[in-house]
């Protein structure tokens, strides 16, 4: 029983992990910004520098969506880690980007 369950983890895991390989390639190949929704309400941006008011060493999450209408952004920043280290991961993301989003 433990077997099935750990290679069901170990599937998921790898499935996981090819997902964020096909949307790393697809940000490669497709253009810097692409507008989408109608009438480009929302914008999302990858490989960009958010602009700031002041020098921010950590200005460059990996994704960034902005409501155009709400004028609003949601910063994306993708770790690949192992089950142990999700807390720890996001904790580390949340601390990088701290001056962004206070």
């Amino acid at each position: 029983m433990k077997k099935k369950k750990m290679m069901m983890m170990m599937m998921m895991m790898m499935m996981m992990m090819m997902i964020i390989i096909i949307i790393i390639i697809i940000i490669i190949i497709i253009p810097k910004s692409v507008e989408t929704g109608q009438g480009g309400n929302v914008t999302i941006l990858w490989n960009q520098q958010v602009q700031t008011d002041r020098t921010i060493s950590n200005n460059k999450p990996d994704i960034i969506v902005r409501d155009n209408e709400k004028r609003t952004c949601m910063l994306i920043d993708v770790a690949i880690s192992g089950d142990r280290n999700v807390v720890k991961k996001e904790a580390e993301k949340i601390l990088k980007y701290k001056d962004l989003y206070s």
